[in-house]
């Protein structure tokens, strides 16, 4: 087993080899571009490292690694042009360097060429790995419009909110692990195991990116602190905070929910401090802590070495107390 930097280091030696700009330049720029705009790589090195998890050398899982950090990275450029949004990494996104249509079309290149990964497989693997690739996609996609819908609805339920981060970020987490068991040929029971793994582990990662939204540290965070905020998106600390408010209350979260962070210089601090004092805050983190530990339940299940399950408990632990 390596250590997550090594996982790290070697898909981006690999991806740096793999991804060439070719004719036509304006279609493949821009994926070149998005892909070396950098990011924690979680999803690929959680391929890698399952693979080796399961006894199989991780190199042989670097295709599949590759098809999950196009796919995501394909869905983070359509997702920019769908959120207007100017930034990625904090570089300019790839329809604003560009235009609209290269981004569309870019964009769906990647998902193309996401799928011509899984061809360097025998067909057995490469018939399991794209009929999980097809069920995920589709399920993102999903998980993309009930977001979509949220921006306009005022009565999100906490459990449509889990449903939709289960869609929009976790079940391509879990994917990216059950690829790695795939390709080790492990048998279904062990897959699904690992798979419910990354699940609840993905569900878990977006709790605590919607905690540290609000509640991170501007010089270790990496994205303007209180963006949700701003942008009035229903995350699950702000239905928790709106489950905990009186009357009165709730109409004050709701009027700075309603407003424009222009007319009101202390809309973020007013908001944060409603989830504090209602112990939404707490409960976020309660919330995080509960989904971690039932990724880690799913290892006592797991047919694996004590040493190999150390490496997933010591990984989940990491990303549950990230300050990034």
């Amino acid at each position: 087993m390596l250590s997550i930097e090594a996982y790290r280091d070697a898909f981006i030696s690999h991806l740096e080899k793999e991804i060439v700009t070719k004719e036509p330049v304006n279609l493949y720029k821009p994926i070149h571009y998005i892909l070396n705009l950098g990011g924690k790589r979680l999803r690929p090195v959680l391929t890698l490292m399952t693979a080796d998890i399961f006894g199989t050398d991780y190199k042989k899982a670097m295709h599949a690694a590759m098809a999950v950090e196009m796919f995501h990275n394909f869905s983070l450029v359509h997702d920019d042009i769908m959120d207007d949004a100017p930034l990625r990494r904090g570089k300019e996104t790839v329809h604003e360097k560009w235009d609209l249509n290269t981004g569309i079309l870019s964009g769906d290149a990647m998902l193309i060429v996401a799928y011509q990964f899984f061809e360097n497989y025998d067909a057995e693997t490469f018939q399991q790995l794209a009929k999980l690739f097809s069920k995920t996609a589709i399920e993102v996609c999903e998980g993309q419009q009930y977001d979509v819908d949220f921006e306009t609805r005022d009565d999100v339920t906490i459990d449509e909110y889990l449903k939709m981060i289960t869609y929009k970020t976790a079940v391509l987490v879990g994917a990216a692990m059950k690829m790695g068991a795939i390709i080790s040929k492990t048998d279904e029971k062990e897959a699904q195991a690992i798979y419910d793994f990354g699940l609840n582990l993905g569900i878990a990662f977006q709790l605590k990116d919607d905690y540290l939204d609000a509640f991170g540290d501007p010089k270790t965070f990496g994205k303007q602190v209180g963006g949700d905020i701003i942008e009035n998106k229903k995350t699950y600390l702000y239905l928790k905070t709106l489950e905990h408010l009186n009357t009165e209350e709730a109409e004050q979260l709701h009027h700075l929910y309603s407003i424009n962070p222009n007319e009101s210089s202390n809309k973020v601090q007013a908001v944060k401090e409603l989830m504090v004092s209602s112990k939404a805050s707490d409960a976020t983190l309660k919330a995080i802590e509960a989904y971690t530990e039932k990724a880690l339940n799913v290892l006592e299940e797991l047919a694996i070495a004590a040493p190999k399950k150390e490496v997933l408990r010591a990984f989940a632990n990491m990303l549950m107390g990230r300050q990034v």
